[in-house]
């Protein structure tokens, strides 16, 4: 039996192959470029050993996807293991060297001490590769767009507290009613500088060219806010100019991040268990699709722990001896996106406060307990998940590929 350490890197890996029962080295450490070429040679050298191969890499974000489903479609066993186990293992040395030939000598001897609890690989199909590589995108995007409004409120002293005179929500483009006002009225002196009447006229044209709904009331508290403060900077053109650029940035970033919001629902309208997880309280337009995208298909799961574990907000057992502890952290051994989510879909729960939705009544019970606010967000995810868990999976039909 052989064992295929892989170490994988950007563009190329190195390869090392032992040999069971002693591991012997059966190739040395060699280096192969991701090429499709070199990926032949490779996988011709491979099928010339005696014996069953079996190959194991790290999972290293997306480097190691062309080389897994590569020497997957080519009918080699694959298993790609989690960097954290492998980091763990074998680390019975006081010289702590590391290269990429030890790397794959190293990968090749826990596979061969590991042979029979191999995980096998099972390329994700492209629908989900995509939407929650185009999540992933978004939440940059989110993070860019928070900076870029951030930075905007921090540049209108010419206008203090403008954006909290306006409560309408962002539009389908990204596009929001305050955002758009300064743009226009980048002072307050544009404003006060008016007289009440003009300025309501103004307004009322502004809304209408905007396909925003006009208020006279509101109107009358955009002036009157206006009249009552006193900008920081000068009216200038230095001060216009920094305020039509930051809301041009925001502009574009804003119109991106609509642009993956769509796209997003788009992917997950394609996958099967849309319908299901939609319709699962919490889960509206938004962070259903992030949920889809992050916990992947179900069906890789062996049991409702599976998918909790995979979130990191289960609390492993600690007993030593007569010391036996029962309540401990979240392990946090798992995606921090996918916590990020749950801690969104629970949150919209708890604002919502639905009487009749199994999660609430929970966290209202665990409320009850006295449990902190973490402590019954976290167990509340936890609930959660496993609903999600068996909801999903239990629609065999939902999930026909």
């Amino acid at each position: 039996m052989n064992c295929v350490g892989i170490d994988v890197s950007k563009g190329k890996s190195m390869i090392a192959v032992m040999l069971l029962p002693l591991g012997e080295m059966v190739i040395p450490p060699f280096e192969v470029g991701h090429t499709d070429a070199e990926l032949c040679e490779l996988s011709k050298q491979l099928r010339d050993l005696d014996g069953e191969t079996r190959v194991v890499m790290e999972a290293t974000g997306n480097y190691h996807l062309p080389v897994a489903g590569f020497l997957y479609d080519s009918g080699f066993y694959v298993s790609v293991v989690n960097a954290m186990l492998i980091h763990g293992y074998g680390n019975n040395s006081l010289r702590r060297a590391k290269t990429d030939k030890k790397d794959a000598i190293k990968l090749a001897n826990y596979g061969l001490d590991h042979w029979l609890a191999l995980p096998k690989y099972i390329p994700e199909d492209n629908v989900r590769l995509m939407l929650k590589t185009t999540y992933r995108q978004y939440q940059q995007c989110a993070k860019v767009q928070t900076m870029l409004k951030n930075n905007l409120i921090s540049l209108l002293d010419t206008f203090p507290d403008v954006n909290r005179l306006f409560a309408s929500p962002a539009k389908a483009d990204g596009s929001e009613k305050w955002v758009d006002f300064v743009a226009a009225f980048p002072h307050c002196e544009c404003v006060c500088g008016l007289s009440e009447k003009a300025f309501v006229a103004k307004y009322q044209k502004w809304c209408k060219k905007h396909s925003y709904n006009f208020s006279q009331n509101k109107a009358l508290d955009i002036y009157a806010s206006a009249c009552g403060h006193f900008s920081v900077m000068p009216k200038s053109d230095t001060a216009k100019l920094l305020v039509e650029q930051a809301v041009s940035q925001l502009r574009v970033v804003s119109t991106a991040l609509a642009a993956l919001r769509n796209e997003m629902q788009s992917l997950a309208a394609s996958l099967p268990e849309y319908t299901v997880v939609m319709g699962m309280f919490g889960a509206g337009p938004a962070l259903g699709p992030q949920l889809m995208a992050e916990i992947g298909d179900v069906r890789r799961f062996h049991s409702k722990k599976a998918p909790v574990a995979f979130a990191g907000i289960d609390a492993p057992p600690y007993q030593s001896g007569q010391m036996e502890i029962r309540s401990r952290s979240i392990s946090k051994r798992g995606s921090s996106a996918l916590r990020r989510t749950l801690f969104l879909v629970i949150s919209v729960i708890l604002q919502r406060s639905p009487a009749d939705e199994p999660v609430y009544q929970f966290m209202d019970r665990k409320r009850a307990e006295g449990k902190p606010y973490r402590v019954y967000m976290m167990a509340s995810a936890n609930k959660f998940l496993r609903i999600y868990y068996s909801t999903v999976k239990h629609y065999p039909d939902n999930l026909e590929t």
